[in-house]
């Protein structure tokens, strides 16, 4: 019979050739924010508007290049080069770069970026009168203009709407989540630090 006080020498040596088991935490598993589904829908939206207007550039390129090889009209071609710079900022307005933003406040705005669209679908449906062999042209032209067009509507009425406001402040929410998310797990991934340095002292 053991003495009080001391355990029997099998029982205790057989415990110390136990190796510890670190604690299991509910860490593991890795946090993920749900990404907003209307974020989501207006991020596909301004890809289509994106693509729309890369197509209006293509399109009013090869008419400026057009105009200006086979001499048929240099105003036309010039009308052309317009365009595609407008077009070309449709395409940086839809990636709210912050300088652009900042430098055109008028785009931070659904209502004037939808103005804007329109007015480039307009220049690249203008001055259609070519000869019978450039179909395709004025089909891709037909395709980005009425493109451009539909997401300029869609645009201006979501502006109405404040659908940009609401936009706007579900992004600020959206950081604001990633960011409790990241210090979050930045505090798991300490506290698993910390739980493995007390396993490895407790082992000493």
């Amino acid at each position: 019979m053991a003495r009080n006080g001391e355990g029997d020498p099998g029982e205790i040596s057989q415990q110390q050739q136990l190796p510890l088991q670190p604690r299991r935490s509910g860490s593991g598993r890795r946090i993920r924010a749900r990404p907003d589904p209307f974020l989501v829908v207006c991020r596909c939206f301004c890809v289509i508007t994106s693509v729309s207007a890369i197509l209006c550039i293509a399109v009013n390129v090869w008419s400026a290049v057009r105009s200006f090889k086979g001499g048929y009209d240099v105003f036309d071609g010039i009308f052309r080069c317009y365009a595609v710079l407008i077009a070309f900022l449709v395409v940086l307005a839809e990636t709210e770069w912050g300088f652009i933003i900042k430098f055109s406040k008028i785009l931070e705005y659904w209502a004037g970026r939808g103005m804007l669209q329109i007015f480039v679908a307009v220049m690249t449906r203008a001055f259609p009168n070519y000869d019978g062999e450039e179909k395709e042209l004025i089909l891709l032209q037909n395709i980005a203009a009425y493109l451009l067009l539909a997401c300029g509507v869609v645009y201006v009425f979501a502006g109405i709407l404040c659908i940009g406001f609401l936009k706007r402040s579900r992004q600020q929410k959206e950081i604001t989540r990633e960011q409790a998310v990241h210090d979050l797990e930045e505090l798991e991934r300490r506290r698993e630090e910390l739980e493995q340095l007390l396993i490895v002292e407790e082992g000493v």
